[in-house]
């Protein structure tokens, strides 16, 4: 989801709920602590040189039972750090941060009125120069190849 379609689906809301992929709801008192651009500059181990940035926020609880984020005031943050980071940022791409066991990195998707933190996953980004074959899905669960 990008910071765009995240800020028109929160103006249509009047309230936020956040969610796990596995129906874990976020508790209701929860804080967004951060909002930022993350700037990533690598080299693939293929060789490839890459840069991705993204809008990330931080979703945090604790014992504040009685504070909710109003959707007014969610908007007003973005507001204030597109004015901070002086650039068009609507287009990237956004991930949000939450702490289990460990901080995870999840992405964002909406259903039933719901934004739902998605699991990510580490993957290999050339492939083909390190000899990896794309896995077949229909070899891994019927066995017809």
């Amino acid at each position: 989801m990008t910071l765009k379609e995240f800020k028109n689906s929160i103006e249509k809301k009047s309230s936020l709920s956040f969610a796990k992929e596995n129906g874990t709801l976020i508790p209701p008192y929860f804080h967004i602590t951060e909002m930022g651009i993350k700037s990533k500059h690598f080299i693939d181990c293929g060789g490839v040189v890459r840069e991705e940035s993204k809008v990330s926020f931080q979703i945090w609880t604790s014992s504040d039972f009685d504070h909710r984020l109003s959707t007014l005031k969610l908007l007003g943050i973005i507001k204030k750090g597109e004015r901070l980071f002086n650039s068009n940022i609507e287009n990237l791409e956004i991930e949000f941060e939450h702490q289990d066991e460990t901080v995870g990195i999840y992405t964002l998707t909406e259903k039933e009125n719901v934004f739902i933190l998605q699991t990510t996953k580490t993957d290999c980004l050339a492939k083909e120069e390190c000899g990896i074959e794309e896995e077949n899905e229909c070899c891994s669960t019927s066995g017809c190849c």
